[in-house]
């Protein structure tokens, strides 16, 4: 009896110091491998410790990991718990190499696992690791690359949408633009996405679900081949893994994967030569035209606007529109560009207008020409030129323009004067009148001032009047003073839009043109670069001043047609300033 209780407490020790026993092992998921295949190594123990410290992984490079996790579990009372270190493997060459050994700390104790060997043989066609969490997202993520048109004209519109499918056996958390596409041969405008919409769909016969991520609008600006570059992205993706949770829920391993889409090329073919009208300057697209006035009378020296628009849907901001031709006595000011426009998925559409501020100096009727303009359809695959209606302003009031037979004319404006008699009454002399004391205001200095001061103020009136009559006919002065008025006030407006491209550079170039009005009389027919850089070097102005106001003029044209920061913005504010002063200096 003595003898069985002994053996009964020798037994229970020795479980106990079985149940207490650490364990610190290295498991992988295959002992031979593919070169171009990854293998999975996982440390696991079943009591927590400190200081873990992995092996060097020779002749492997580590492609992820460490991922750590942590199961805690009782069943029948009785207490499981394991944690782990897990690391994805990339083999470097072939051959048999050795995963060392691992270390850790436990109650001040330190364990090492047992090394394993692996081999490593020749790549396999088809890699697979049922293990490898990357491996399982790479095969069930992918972007797309999707063209409306692989085959379109020089200047038409095309889309082209990045589209990521998504397999229902994974979830994607989060991702983010690693490398945007620079679209250098195109003219590119973005469409805003303010929510992303899932669809179900399938990839290469698969269920697969799938977002539109970003689409953009493009404008091929050369013809030949063409490279749209791809779009790359960093995504978080769960991957469902072997282990469960105390409730039996599959538990999800999230991987960061970097993945691409296609590099995509498209052929665009050159506009037809065959009936392109000579007043083409690159429209494309499907467009109405119309020239309008916001007066059909007024008085000499008021001012009409006249606009010339272009609405419709193709490359708006990638033409010129027409110039209105108009008849040599009115005043016209540079016109003043606004262009609306949105983009959907149809291209960009809206509007384009110049605005053009008319002075009528003299009365008269003054007609506006019709004007044409011309653009390719892409639908037709034709050339169409459309007209405006002749206009008409009506001067009604204003000065009559000279004409060349002063004499005559002049002769038969006079009316004959037909006198009535007894114009003239005699005034009587003397008036009979009584001083009143010594010192009365009669023959005083206040009375013969009084009765100079109306004489002396009829030359003066007639002085000032023909000054001002001098100066209302001065017309040349009179726009020249206007001109500098202008430019001081554009360059201020410019000055205050720094920040929006389109009025800045809508001001500057404004100013740029009333200062050669108001400084070298150059009216706006006569401002094309060349004749400027003409004139400018007659007035003696440094070669090095002119060709950074002839830049000045390029960077406004230029603007219409290309972003500008703006940083650049406020470099050309203070050039402007700068060769402005400089200008007037030398002159």
């Amino acid at each position: 009896m003595k003898s069985k209780f002994v053996v009964a407490i020798i037994g229970f020790f020795i479980c106990q110091i079985t149940l207490a026993q650490v364990k610190f092992e290295a498991e992988v998921s295959r002992t031979t491998i593919g070169v171009n295949e990854r293998l999975r190594v996982d440390f696991k123990m079943n009591q927590d410790g400190d200081n873990f410290n992995p092996p060097n992984f020779t002749n492997f490079t580590v492609v992820g990991g460490p991922y750590q996790s942590i199961s805690n579990s009782w069943i029948n009372g009785k207490r499981t718990y394991q944690k782990s270190y897990g690391y994805y493997l990339q083999p470097n060459a072939r051959g048999k190499f050795t995963i060392g050994q691992a270390e850790i700390l436990i109650e001040g104790k330190t364990y090492k696992t047992t090394p394993i060997n692996i081999n490593v043989v020749a790549a396999v066609d088809t890699p697979t690791d049922g293990n490898n969490a990357e491996i399982i997202a790479s095969q069930s993520i992918h972007l797309v690359t999707k063209v409306s048109n692989e085959n379109p004209y020089l200047n038409e519109g095309i889309s082209v949408e990045y589209i990521l499918y998504v397999s229902p056996d994974i979830n994607v958390s989060q991702w983010r633009p690693v490398d945007n596409p620079k679209f250098a041969d195109f003219w590119s405008e973005n469409i805003d996405i303010s929510r992303l919409d899932v669809k179900d769909g399938t990839y290469l016969g698969e269920p697969y679900r799938y977002v539109a991520l970003r689409k953009t609008i493009l404008y091929p600006q050369k013809t030949g081949k063409l490279t749209i570059e791809p779009l790359t992205l960093s995504v978080s993706v769960e991957v469902p893994s072997d282990r469960r949770d105390i409730f039996g829920r599959r538990l999800y391993e999230t991987v960061q994967k970097r993945i691409s889409a296609s590099t995509k090329e498209i052929e665009v073919k050159p506009l037809p030569q065959t009936g392109k009208p000579a007043n083409f300057t690159g429209a494309v697209g499907s467009f109405n035209f119309s020239v309008t006035t916001n007066k059909q009378s007024l008085d000499a020296t008021e001012s009409l606007e006249a606009k010339v628009k272009v609405s419709g849907n193709g490359n708006l901001m990638l033409f010129q529109l027409p110039k209105l031709s108009l008849p040599a006595s009115l005043e016209v000011y540079e016109p003043e560009h606004i262009e609306d426009t949105r983009t959907n998925n149809n291209g960009v559409f809206g509007s384009i207008t110049d605005t053009y501020t008319i002075v009528p100096q003299q009365k008269g009727k003054y007609p506006i020409e019709p004007v044409n303009f011309s653009y390719f359809d892409v639908n037709s695959e034709s050339y169409k030129v459309l007209s405006s209606k002749e206009l008409m302003i009506n001067v009604e009031n204003g000065p009559v323009a000279s004409v060349p037979n002063n004499s005559t004319a002049s002769t038969s404006n006079k009316q004959e004067v037909i006198s009535k008699g007894n114009q003239f009454r005699y005034i009587q002399l003397d008036a009979n009148l009584k001083p009143i004391g010594e010192k009365g205001f009669f023959k005083s200095l206040w009375f013969w001032l009084l009765i100079l001061l109306p004489l002396l103020a009829i030359p003066l009136t007639i002085l000032f009047g023909k000054k001002r009559k001098e100066r209302l006919n001065d017309v040349a002065g009179n726009r020249v003073k206007k001109a500098d008025k202008l430019a001081k006030k554009y360059l201020s407006e410019a000055k205050k839009n720094i920040g929006n491209p389109s009025a800045f550079y809508l001001a500057l170039e404004k100013s740029l043109h009333n200062f050669l009005k108001a400084k070298l009389s150059i009216q706006t027919s006569e401002m094309s670069k060349d004749r400027i850089k003409v004139i400018l070097r007659e007035k003696g102005i440094k070669e090095m001043t002119i060709n950074d106001f002839i830049q000045l003029l390029q960077n406004c044209e230029m603007a219409r047609y290309s972003p500008s920061s703006q940083a650049s913005m406020e470099q050309d504010y203070e050039k402007a300033a700068q060769v402005l002063s400089s200008i007037d200096k030398d002159l």
